[in-house]
């Protein structure tokens, strides 16, 4: 839903912008709930070089995300994201020296062939700027890899306020350099209230939203969990139809329909 409310700020407000009024809220409604919590010894920097990874990684999927769906239709936009686990288990087979069974390797085969499918009448309509959801999920999987290392080094509200925080000076640099770069789509004018409002809301879903799945995998299994999430495709494509017009063709509701089937090969390969 969060999603859809960004790509309704589409050629209202640059993307960079929007990102940047959104993180900044986050951070500091995160900031005031961990000092009301813990108090100024919960404002610690675990690992500073594994946060600026974290930092840096979801400073950028969020600018490539937010220019994909104000781009592209809402629900490929979605289903090529869907791909950050797949890409997750070949970084952690680069650089965490994790061992991947064939079955992990089918399923990352699988989904990629469902990404070409979404991407092919998008390049041709778009360029290569269609890759922006890729790069996002590639950005998400290092974001998960980094969640992996810093994991029980401070308090899950903590790990929240310094992904955003830090996110937030390389946020507010693309803004300010898109702003001045004299790209008319990248300048920066005094925002209407409703933009505003709708960055809040956006702000107070996702960090809700963040938290949800995080009090879900205190209960249950990641692996039990992650399937929930491919109901996001299923509201991303309604959504798109009911708010945008934006109705998939067959060949993207095949490729969605790949993914989301090779995300349950590597979920049941991991059970």
């Amino acid at each position: 839903m969060g999603d859809a409310v960004i790509k309704s700020i589409a050629g209202a407000w640059p993307g960079t912008a929007v990102a940047a009024l959104r993180y900044a809220i986050g951070a500091i409604g995160l900031g005031t709930l961990l000092f009301l919590k813990e108090g100024r010894k919960g404002f610690a920097l675990p690992m500073p070089k594994v946060q600026l990874l974290r930092g840096f990684s979801v400073a950028l999927a969020t600018i490539c995300f937010f220019s994909a769906i104000f781009l592209m239709p809402l629900a490929d936009a979605t289903a090529i994201g869907f791909t950050s686990p797949m890409i997750t288990v070949i970084f952690s087979a680069i650089f965490l020296n994790e061992r991947t069974r064939a079955t992990k390797w089918l399923a990352i085969v699988i989904a990629f062939g469902g990404v070409l499918l979404i991407m092919r009448p998008n390049v041709a309509e778009l360029g290569w700027v269609a890759l922006l959801p890729l790069v996002a999920a590639m950005c998400m999987a290092l974001v998960m890899m980094g969640n992996r290392v810093v994991a029980g080094a401070g308090s899950p509200l903590l790990m929240q306020f310094l992904v955003a925080s830090v996110a937030m000076p390389f946020i507010l640099s693309a803004a300010f350099i898109g702003h001045f770069s004299g790209v008319p789509a990248l300048h920066i004018g005094v925002p209407d209230w409703t933009i505003i409002a709708r960055c809040m809301l956006v702000a107070v879903t996702a960090s809700c939203a963040h938290w949800l799945i995080f009090m879900a995998t205190t209960r249950a299994s990641a692996a039990e969990i992650a399937p929930m999430t491919y109901v996001q495709l299923l509201i991303a494509i309604g959504l798109g139809i009911i708010l945008f017009g934006d109705w998939p063709d067959l060949t993207s509701l095949a490729g969605a329909g790949i993914i989301i089937a090779s995300g349950l090969i590597l979920w049941r390969g991991s059970r």
